[in-house]
């Protein structure tokens, strides 16, 4: 029982960020607001999280094990990479973040031994058993963090990277 009030009041406090990034990114909310949104006390906030940093960790994680539970559920190596990248171009913290926090998103995606960074490159290494191809589809789908493509130019370009780069 115990358990599952944590897990709803964690979910509830990663909802909540990521809604108030998807309008103000990163930079410009803060812990107080957090918990506002997310409908918690702020003792409840820093009962789960010490800082706005342990926050954004968890949200990530949780974003990067949603994307893999996604991609290994899609079907063929294609329909993993036209999910990863439709994901990631359609995310609206991801979109304020290029807006609000273009410098902090860098230096985010440029930690290739995050061991985020290395969940999704094994997910995608799980879709296309290629290590070279693995590389190129990383490299393609951070891209899009910066530059999202349509879900039209998605399929079209996994289907690319699979056919021709990947095997």
């Amino acid at each position: 029982m115990q358990g599952g009030i944590h897990r709803r009041t964690e979910s509830a406090i990663l909802e909540g960020t990521k809604k108030l990034i998807s309008q103000f990114g990163i930079s410009n909310v803060s812990m107080i607001e957090i918990a506002d949104a997310s409908e918690v006390s702020r003792a409840t906030l820093y009962n789960h999280y010490r800082d706005k940093s342990a926050v954004l960790l968890a949200l990530l994680t949780a974003e990067v094990e949603r994307l893999v539970e996604l991609a290994e559920r899609a079907g063929t190596p294609a329909d993993a990479l036209e999910t990863l990248s439709r994901e990631v171009s359609a995310d609206t913290a991801l979109a304020s973040m290029r807006t609000h926090d273009g410098q902090m998103l860098i230096a985010i995606m440029s930690h290739s031994e995050n061991p985020l960074y290395l969940t999704l490159a094994q997910c995608i290494y799980g879709a296309i058993k290629s290590e070279a191809g693995t590389g190129v589809a990383m490299r393609w789908l951070l891209g899009q963090v910066m530059q999202p493509i349509t879900p039209k130019q998605s399929r079209e370009q996994a289907e690319l990277l699979v056919d021709r780069t990947l095997f």
